[in-house]
């Protein structure tokens, strides 16, 4: 019986081995796929640009909500996004349809931008409805009617800052092109830094919304955070878009974006800005026995309502990111004033957990019951009281990640800043996808060059495979 055994042993070796061999992709397979994947992005662009979603038949089109022909998005996956992802195609291949893609989605932006210095989430090409938008570019043509028209620069969900660090990268890779092409790209670069300056407030928050109007410093003192005697229980309908905000990490995405500047440009006053933000975080951590954050404050520092479902709250899903985005000014700065909030907010952690590893998104103040938000404006304080249009428009509660928050700071401590950053530097390598998972993207690829699924082209699905398609290239 051994030698059978043997004999089959060997017969699955020459059978499976060989198989697996010819399933690897080549290079130039992968190439090819990722060049055919470009030109369907810019057989779809409009104006170099992007939004979130294709019908097969590009008669419907969404960013958020429904989009024209002449619109394109900022806030990721849009433009930016699909230009990051054009960008790191590029570096994989050194092909130049994937730079002069990148480069159309950076012009896209530049023509995008506001007089405020920033970006709304749609930019419109019509140009009759342009003339609804302070341009920045068009500035020149329109002066005598520029402040009647929509100039609010947006930090919420990544959509300024992601636009600046895509523009930030390409100008670092898109060396080789030639100056007058970047121009334009470098202008639009330099102009939204210098804004983005101009719209942190004296106490080193950013708004969620900025206009582009001078912050006066005596409507904002600086202070620690503090709870009102008698805060709200009900929605008072307030203007919340110049509040200090921390909901979908618009003050961690500016700090990142300005210690990312500062890297790029060597400025100091893109890394004292950075520094500036995680101080006013730090003045943000509310008192005892409530030591965590807020999703936004007022002038005053104090818990404010933002929408009619937002009402001031200690939010553990944020309050994540805050010390996440202090850890990270340690490492930049080596301050260890950046890690001082994080004992007092770990000991509020472990005793808000409603299970093992389980949290509520939003405590009531003072209480530190879970609450819950509703279009109705009112604090509701359990999931089944609200709409089922709201019970599904937020993660209520879950782990937020605050396990791996919890574990990557105690890494820092115990390992100290400089084992922290190598560790870190070998953990942004990019990873080797599997040869199943890459097969499974060239194989569903269609002929045209897009992956669609039933209701049309997802760009977030769409990058995805890039992204992995090269990786693969980089790690192979």
């Amino acid at each position: 019986m051994k030698p059978c055994r043997l004999l089959v042993s060997a017969l699955l070796c020459c059978l499976v081995f060989p198989t697996l061999a010819q399933d690897r992709p080549s290079s130039e397979t992968v190439k090819t796929a990722l060049r055919k994947a470009t030109e369907y992005l810019v057989s779809i662009s409009t104006e170099g640009g992007y939004l979130w979603w294709y019908a097969p038949d590009l008669k419907e089109r969404r960013g958020e909500g429904a989009a024209t022909e002449t619109q394109i998005w900022v806030q990721p996956p849009g433009t930016p996004a699909v230009g990051k992802t054009l960008l790191r195609a590029y570096e994989a291949t050194r092909e130049e349809a994937h730079l002069h893609a990148a480069l159309g989605a950076a012009n896209a932006l530049a023509r995008g931008q506001l007089e405020s210095g920033g970006w709304s989430y749609v930019i419109e090409f019509d140009p009759k409805l342009r003339q609804q938008w302070a341009y920045h570019t068009d500035a020149a043509a329109s002066a005598a009617d520029f402040k009647s028209r929509k100039n609010t620069t947006t930090f919420d969900d990544n959509n300024t800052q992601s636009a600046l660090t895509f523009l930030m990268t390409f100008l670092e890779v898109a060396t080789n092109l030639p100056p007058e092409k970047l121009k334009p790209i470098q202008a639009a670069f330099d102009f939204g830094l210098s804004r983005m300056l101009d719209a942190q407030y004296p106490v080193g928050a950013w708004p969620q919304r900025f206009t582009g109007m001078p912050h006066d410093p005596a409507k904002h003192p600086i202070r620690p955070a503090s709870i009102a005697t008698n805060w709200p229980r009900q929605w008072p309908h307030a203007d919340y878009g110049g509040f200090y905000t921390l909901n979908d990490n618009t003050q961690s995405d500016c700090i990142r974006t300005m210690l990312t500047a500062y890297r790029h440009t060597g400025d100091k006053r893109f890394l004292e800005a950075a520094k500036r933000g995680g101080e006013f975080l730090i003045l943000a951590q509310l008192p005892e026995p409530q030591p965590a954050w807020a999703q936004q404050y007022n002038y005053d520092m104090q818990p404010a309502w933002a929408r009619a479902f937002e009402p001031p709250s200690v939010c553990a899903g944020e309050s994540g990111g805050v010390i996440r985005t202090l850890g990270r000014l340690y490492l930049e700065t080596g301050a260890e004033k950046f890690l001082k909030p994080a004992p007092a907010f770990f000991a509020w952690l472990q005793r808000s957990q409603l299970s093992s590893n389980r949290w509520a998104r939003l405590y009531e103040l003072e209480t530190n019951k879970p609450i819950y938000g509703d279009r109705d404006g009112k604090i509701h304080y359990t999931r089944e009281e609200i709409s089922a249009e709201r019970q599904r428009g937020y993660a209520w509660q879950g782990s937020f990640d605050l396990p791996g928050t919890i574990a990557w700071f105690a890494r820092i401590q115990r390992e100290g800043r400089e084992k922290t950053l190598a560790a870190e530097q070998r953990r942004n390598a990019p990873s080797r996808p599997s040869v199943n998972a890459v097969n499974t993207i060239l194989n569903r690829q269609e002929a045209d060059g897009r992956w669609a699924n039933d209701t049309g082209v997802s760009m977030r699905q769409f990058l995805g495979n890039m992204e992995t398609l090269t990786d693969y290239l980089l790690t192979n």
